[in-house]
């Protein structure tokens, strides 16, 4: 007998055998596989069917599509990889046939992929056999040809093969069992289009009697029936009667013809699908002698941990029986598998984790009707099986008994049916069933897995006779007081709304005050918020964009974790409102973040370049001119001086504008993109990396020299801040996150205005989190008190993770704690108590990104295709700056940008060119091998040409081409080819849905000297989303892209050149094409005539069009003074010559005139 030598036998890694390769097995593999970071384990895993995992749960669309693959949770590709990586083996159409537990065995039958093996030692022996479909073997038929089950892609391709039969066509097709899986196979008869009826047979008086209560399932019925489906309840099934079909191999072979009910009535029909429940699979663990539940459906018996009988072997899903019960939902198998996954690889740093009283919630459209129920939604019926931990102490002490009061709407002609079960006293929410209507799910279920004391009276959550969001403030006067705790009325609420000044929930509880006290005002607060939002025209909404009008970025997080998307059109096939849109600069970025924050692939890698903002693109941060910056990492602003020299000298020779930035570090201002990868080689070599200042990252964390220096120390600041840095550098999140670490309460490196802070006590650090600077500053607030420094990290860990996980788009921790329901009480109990129970999990997964750190400079200094992107144009080495410097301060920068009414953008008709060139003809321009891949990407592959004068940009997108002029008209910058590709969603998807941020239209002229440009959509510190009731469509057609400018996203059609979010903006576009001879074609006319209107000379801005400079009359005051030139000043008595009063006034004049580009100070 041929074997597999155990592993551990070999090598220090263990070997886990998985007997069943289903959606609970795969859920254990990827969960140990993401935890298992030291590599303990070899996994190999055991599949009976032809398959790899593949999704049961969305069988019914295998009739639609009929391709097995696209049912598969990884494709085989995934296991390829994992071979490699992670050891693990799986072998298909392989039964386990014995288990012997005393020999560490599994005798398995031979798999085809290796015909040898037939023995399996193990370490540890996980059971993931699932269940089978229960056939009634009792009943006379019950094996005839005609008889299905629904369980696996074999029944579906057996049903799908006899349904072809034409003596099926027109027939009646039946279904025994109203349940879930009873309706979906109603469904799958249906879609087949074969049967003139199709009928459900049902034993009680309404179906999905498991979920819900007779009246709601009588209403499910209603609208089951009216589908076309006939129902027939409270039958049950004597016979399935049979025709003698032909003869098969000597014997006659039955044929269903009917059914025979035990009340005499007779139905005719053809195809039977049973699908009256499930059987776990217990039978090898049986054989083995290990412990079995006897009653019900069986089930192999399992403690807490998920451990049989047997010493090593487990058994998790459909398959185990704990405390008495199986579970057929995937949920609680799922659950099963993280907690055997966290145990076998985090347990010896951690408690153990230990399986709970499962969440049966359920969420279905089953033929149309939308059906739920959560929680304890038969808590009236059968007592309550858990109450809130307070009300149960209450019970126990007064011994008293659970009562509980269900709450019931039912609204006849929209079909809608809810019962919420509450506590007797109201307080509490145990769980419910809503049938029609099921958009309060995701917020009540919440509230029953946490026990949250409800702050609203029951009705409120369930009667249909208020609007949503209707709290009736719609009468009250002005004056009416809403929040007592700081006496806010209606009208403090209401004026910085309509003022622009708030425009989030957020930004009105930071103004106001109003639901930062006692948190009682806050559904009357978010009313007034959303109906005064609603009369001005907008309502701010968290979808990320048109493309996802279901989702914000927290739901797209976790879909995208859940199933593990890694790239855009898996995200747009899975989530969005067009499978086959490019997306666009809102959604983009957001989901390179979550990318970032998953997988921690590199930003320059192909599938994800496309994704990132120009910053992330090019790993600098963008300026003015269209230079980058850069910021070497200086760890809690602690650094040698041999590094100091270095910087320095990198500084002088690439001739870089050098300043110390607020960071504690030294920020590089003014480098090509050309020379970007020489001097990240510099700097590499003299063992510095990126500091991330260009990423939606960690930053920095500040410190002071604590006890390292200072003799007020109590804590080492700098250690600590040096440790924190090191390990949450590279780590990306919804926004930029900064830290600091103070040694002492003088708090010199000001931790508390962090995104978390730690400030020195003599017994370790107090923590401070949630807050910030910018333009709406922020306090942190207290986490914990006192903490050891060997608890720092992991509190740390799981805050930060949380954050990641759960903050909308460019959220900051500050307005996301503002946000957060139950605030930083709620936070307390999830990161220090566990409330949620996630708290490992949250440690893992940012120990996993720790361990996956590299740096993104050094990378790309060792991947020549990255190298090939750090080039001005791509048909030629030449340069060509995009505008003038000047000298400030004895060091060299960008001429000022000028305003507006100074001609700072060019309005020329640039799109109407096309039809005013002399003459064109096609000038070979580039190698068409240059865009290699480009179709596969989520951006295409761009290219900036030079020819002439003239700066063109190309792309190539989808299989076609594009072709435009390289320089946005609002600023005059060059970098079109740099910016973000996106679609319109089509139209039958953007109906009524919001529209991404964009910025505002061009605002009427004004003659004032300071009149300020519109302001960037990215400098909003919360993005808000205006709805619309239709969506705005590319004049070109929908298949028509346009590029996002990367320094104020403006949006340009590639075909027409009109400019989406500013009607006085274009730009020129040219046909382009590919031809037979390797080379890219544009349509171009004589380049004099090109570079006359479009010459990079033309346009770049020059020394004097901004002006003089702001501080001219300041200057001259002080040269009048005699301060110029002179060290210090001295001192003067309080108070100011008429000739300063009115400086300062047209300072502030001057600065008020600011925004992006315009001449005031960016404070």
């Amino acid at each position: 007998m041929a074997s597999s030598t155990s592993q551990s036998t070999t090598t220090s890694r263990k070997r886990i055998v998985v007997v069943g390769l289903g959606m609970v097995g795969i859920a254990f593999i990827e969960k140990l596989i993401k935890l298992d970071t030291q590599r303990q384990y070899e996994i190999v895993v055991v599949g009976e069917e032809p398959h790899v995992a593949y999704n049961r749960v969305g069988l019914t669309s295998f009739f639609s599509h009929r391709e097995v693959e696209q049912l598969y949770l990884n494709p085989l590709e995934w296991y390829k990889q994992h071979l490699q990586t992670s050891s693990l083996t799986h072998h298909l159409s392989t039964t386990a046939l014995s288990l012997s537990p005393a020999t560490k065995s599994l005798t398995i039958s031979p798999p085809p992929s290796t015909p040898s093996l037939t023995t399996l030692p193990y370490d540890h022996l996980i059971l993931a056999t699932g269940s089978r479909a229960l056939l009634p073997t009792s009943t006379p038929g019950h094996d005839a040809s005609g008889v299905f089950v629904y369980r696996t892609i074999a029944d579906l391709q057996s049903l799908i093969t006899w349904s072809s039969d034409t003596q099926i066509k027109g027939s009646t097709g039946v279904v025994v069992g109203g349940g879930l899986l009873g309706l979906e196979a109603a469904k799958a008869l249906m879609d087949l289009q074969v049967f003139g009826r199709v009928v459900v047979i049902e034993r009680n008086g309404w179906v999905l009697s498991r979920q819900v209560d007779g009246e709601a399932g009588a209403l499910v019925l209603e609208g089951v029936r009216g589908l076309g489906v006939e129902v027939l309840t409270r039958k049950r099934v004597k016979e399935v009667e049979c025709d003698q079909g032909e003869e098969a191999e000597g014997k006659e072979k039955k044929r269903v013809k009917g059914i025979r009910f035990e009340d005499g009535e007779y139905l005719a029909c053809s195809t039977i699908c049973f699908a009256i429940g499930i059987k776990a699979r217990d039978e090898l663990a049986r054989q083995a002698g290990i412990t079995c539940a006897e009653r019900g459906g069986g089930g192999i018996v399992v403690d807490d941990s998920l451990q049989t009988s047997a010493p090593d072997v487990y058994a998790i899903g459909e398959c185990a029986s704990w405390k008495g019960q199986t579970f057929g939902l995937i949920g609680p198998g799922v659950e099963m598998a993280d907690v055997l996954a966290f145990n076998f690889t985090q347990a010896h740093l951690h408690t153990p984790r230990v399986f709970k009283r499962p969440d049966l919630s359920t969420k279905l459209k089953l033929l149309g009707v939308e059906v739920a129920s959560f929680g304890d939604f038969f808590a009236d019926r059968d007592g309550p099986k858990e109450l809130p931990p307070t009300l149960r102490r209450e019970l126990k002490k007064s011994g008293g008994k659970a009562e509980v009061k269900a709450l019931t709407y039912k609204d006849p002609f929209l079909s809608v049916y809810k019962k919420y079960i509450f506590t007797s006293d109201g307080k509490y929410l145990l769980g419910g069933m809503m049938i029609g209507d099921t958009t309060d799910y995701v917020r009540l279920v919440p509230l029953v897995k946490t026990h949250k004391e409800l702050d609203i009276p029951p009705s409120q959550l369930i009667l249909g006779a208020k609007k949503a969001g209707d709290d009736g403030d719609d009468d009250l006067p002005d004056d009416t007081q809403i929040c007592s705790c700081h006496n806010v009325t209606k009208a403090d609420l209401v004026a910085p709304l309509k003022s622009g000044e708030c425009t989030s929930l957020g930004d009105l509880k930071s103004c106001t005050k109003a639901g930062t006290g006692c948190g009682g005002c806050m559904p009357l607060v978010t009313s007034i918020f959303n109906r005064t939002m609603a009369s001005l025209g907008t309502e701010v909404k968290n979808n990320l964009c048109p493309h996802f009008p279901e989702y914000s970025r927290a739901d797209l997080y976790n879909i995208i974790s859940v199933k593990r998307l890694r790239t855009l059109p898996d995200v747009m096939r899975e989530a969005g409102a067009d499978a086959d849109s490019l997306g666009c600069e809102a959604c983009k970025p957001a989901i390179a973040s979550i990318f970032a924050s998953l997988w921690n692939d590199h930003v320059m890698s192909p599938a994800h370049h496309g994704l990132q903002d120009t910053n992330d693109r090019f790993m600098g941060n963008i300026q003015r001119n269209g230079t980058f910056s850069v910021v070497p990492r200086v760890a809690a602003g602690e650094i040698t001086p041999e590094k100091l020299i270095v910087i320095g000298e990198v500084a002088k020779e690439y001739n870089l504008y050098t300043k110390i930035t607020g960071g504690q570090r030294i920020d590089m201002f003014g480098a090509r993109k050309q020379d970007l990868l020489n001097i990240w080689k510099k700097l590499v070599d003299a063992g510095m990396e990126s500091g991330h200042a260009y990423a939606k990252s960690l930053r920095t964390v500040k410190s002071c020299v604590g006890t390292t220096w200072c003799r007020y120390g109590v804590g080492d600041s700098v250690g600590m801040a040096v440790r924190l840095e090191e390990r949450y550098k590279g780590l990306r999140g919804p926004h930029k996150i900064k830290g600091g670490v103070s040694g002492c309460t003088r708090e010199c490196a000001e931790a508390g205005n962090k995104d978390f802070g730690l400030i020195a006590t003599e017994k370790g650090f107090n923590i401070l989190i949630c807050g910030n600077g910018g333009t709406t500053p922020k306090h942190s607030v207290l986490l914990a008190k006192d903490v050891p420094p060997t608890n720092v990290i992991p509190i740390i860990d799981r805050f930060l993770m949380f954050y990641i996980r759960t903050a909308d788009k460019l959220q900051r921790t500050a307005r996301w704690l503002e946000a957060l329901p139950g605030g930083i009480d709620y936070l307390k109990e999830v990161i220090l108590e566990d409330r949620l129970g996630i708290c490992a999990s949250l440690e893992a997964q940012m120990q996993e990104l720790v361990d996956s750190y590299f740096d993104e400079w050094a990378e790309a200094l060792n991947n020549p295709a990255m190298q090939e992107r750090f080039k001005q144009f791509a048909n030629t080495d030449e340069g060509q700056p995009p505008m003038e410097v000047e000298i400030d301060r004895g060091q060299e920068r960008p001429v000022m940008w000028p305003r507006e009414d100074q001609g700072g953008s060019a309005k020329a008709d640039f799109k109407g060119l096309r039809d005013k060139w002399s003459s064109t003809t096609w000038q070979p321009v580039l190698e068409a091998s240059y865009f290699q891949g480009a179709d596969d990407l989520p951006n295409g592959i761009s290219a900036s040409i030079k020819r002439g004068d003239t700066q063109l940009a190309v792309w190539r997108i989808k299989g076609k081409y594009y072709a435009s002029q390289q320089m946005c008209p609002h600023k005059r910058t060059f970098a079109l080819s740099d910016g973000f590709v996106g679609t319109d969603p089509s139209p039958s998807s953007c109906s009524s849905t919001a529209l991404p941020p964009s910025p505002p239209s061009t605002p009427p002229r004004s003659s004032s000297p300071v009149t300020s440009s519109p302001q960037s959509p990215t400098s909003s510190a919360t993005p808000a989303t205006t709805t619309s009731s239709s969506c705005t469509t590319n004049p070109s057609g929908p298949s028509s892209p346009w590029i996002s400018c990367p320094f104020h996203k403006r949006n340009f059609s590639l075909t027409s050149g009109s400019c989406k979010n500013d009607n006085e903006l274009s730009i020129a576009t040219f046909d382009v094409e590919e031809r037979d001879d390797g080379m890219v074609y544009i349509k171009l006319p004589p380049v004099d005539e090109l570079d006359r209107e479009l010459g990079t000379k033309k346009w770049m801005v020059k020394r004097g069009e901004a002006g003089e400079g702001q501080f001219r009359e300041l200057d001259e005051l002080n040269k009048s003074k005699g301060v110029e030139g002179k060290k210090g000043r001295r001192g003067r008595k309080p108070g100011a010559s008429e000739a300063g009063k009115e400086v300062g006034k047209k300072l502030v004049e001057a600065v008020g005139g600011g925004g992006c580009g315009g001449p005031g100070l960016e404070w």
